[in-house]
């Protein structure tokens, strides 16, 4: 009986490392933490962007779990309230998108700044490395507003030395055929570009999760 025994433990041990759960174990932990385009508003399930990422970088041979800490309508202020619930059981590197909102409403970019700086901050506190995607103002809100709200991002990448993705919807704002119709929300196929061309900045902040 004891090679029978043997077989059968040998066999569920292959099983279990089979399964997609164990196969995660010591997985990369990305947070995305963002608004309704990271939470994938109007798109179905497996099409918003933490989907999305984690099947690309998966494809490349990168072994990620992309955790969707997005929430539809959040500003920057709200991302920060929530910001330890969002990290759950911690994570080993970020995403930051966040700022639309604030734009869209017109609140005050000081506001915004400060809120954003306040997540970086927790973030590194906890030695995680942060990867910034960055947000433009609607015209319009007029020139000036826009400056000082675009200007943000740049400003914090480097006063925190973080990685830096200029637009999260590079390549998609403006796109009729690539935005839903309220012309703020990317289709399916409008996320498949913000991915494919925000992998560099995702891959290297990979190597510096891998690096700590």
């Amino acid at each position: 009986m004891r090679p029978i025994i043997r077989l059968v433990a040998f066999l569920f041990v292959i099983t279990l490392a089979a399964l997609p759960g164990a196969a995660r174990a010591d997985a990369l932990r990305i947070l995305a933490l963002g608004d309704s385009l990271t939470a994938g508003y109007g798109l179905g399930p497996g099409e918003g962007f933490p989907a999305r990422l984690e099947a690309a970088l998966r494809d490349r041979g990168y072994d990620v779990t992309v955790i969707d800490a997005g929430v539809s309508g959040d500003t920057a202020s709200a991302a920060q309230a929530r910001l330890e619930w969002s990290l759950g059981e911690g994570a080993d590197a970020a995403i930051v998108e966040l700022g639309g909102n604030d734009a869209l409403r017109g609140l005050p970019p000081e506001s915004t700044k400060k809120a954003l700086g306040q997540i970086i901050e927790a973030l590194q506190a906890r030695d995680i490395p942060v990867l910034l995607a960055g947000m433009r103002a609607p015209p319009n809100l007029g020139p000036r507003y826009g400056e000082t709200f675009d200007a943000i991002f740049p400003t914090l990448a480097k006063k925190y030395d973080i990685l830096f993705y200029p637009f999260f919807l590079d390549g998609v704002a403006a796109e009729p055929d690539l935005n839903q119709a309220d012309g703020i929300h990317p289709t399916a196929e409008g996320i498949e570009i913000i991915v494919q061309r925000i992998i560099p900045s995702v891959e290297a902040l990979l190597d510096r999760a891998k690096s700590r």
